[in-house]
C-alpha cells in the first residue's frame, strides 16, 4: 500500500472533484467524476449501485483516480490502486457528509427513490503528487 503524502491530503479533504477510471468487460476504460474522501489511509468515494463503477469494480478491482486542485489546477494527485471494499454499510451517511462538504446541505438532494448508495474504499498502490 502506498501512502498519500501529508502535503497532498488537502486534495482529498477539500471540495475537489476526482475522476475515477474503471475497466469495462472488454478492457476499455470508463471514467466518472466523483466527490472524493479518505478514511484510514484509503481513498473513498460514493456511488449508486446501478452505475457502471461498482459493476466494473466487482469484476476487476483495479482503479485509477485523478484529483486536480480546484483552486490551483496545476496541483494534482494521481492514484492507482484496487477497490478493497464496496459496501452499502454507512453509505447513506457518507453521501450526506459529502453533500454537506461539497454543497453545504445536510442531506444529499439528488438521491433517487429506491436507490442503493455504495461506499467504495480504494487501497492506493501508486501515488503521485504533482505541485508547482
Amino acid at each position: 500500500m502506498a501512502d498519500i503524502p501529508a502535503e497532498a491530503q488537502h486534495l482529498l479533504d477539500g471540495k475537489n472533484f476526482a475522476h475515477v477510471a474503471t475497466l469495462m468487460e472488454d478492457g476499455s476504460p470508463q471514467v466518472s467524476p466523483v466527490w472524493i474522501d479518505s478514511e484510514d489511509g484509503l481513498v473513498v468515494f460514493n456511488t449508486n449501485d446501478d452505475r457502471l463503477k461498482p459493476k466494473n469494480l466487482r469484476r476487476d478491482p483495479r482503479v485509477a483516480i485523478s484529483i486536480a486542485n480546484a483552486e490551483n489546477p496545476y496541483e494534482s494527485l494521481l492514484i492507482r490502486g484496487a477497490a478493497v471494499e464496496i459496501t452499502d454499510e454507512g453509505a447513506d451517511e457518507h453521501i450526506d457528509a459529502l453533500a454537506k462538504r461539497y454543497m453545504g446541505v445536510d442531506e444529499y438532494p439528488l438521491r433517487q427513490p429506491g436507490e442503493t448508495r455504495l461506499k467504495v474504499k480504494v487501497r492506493p498502490e501508486r501515488v503521485q503528487h504533482m505541485a508547482p
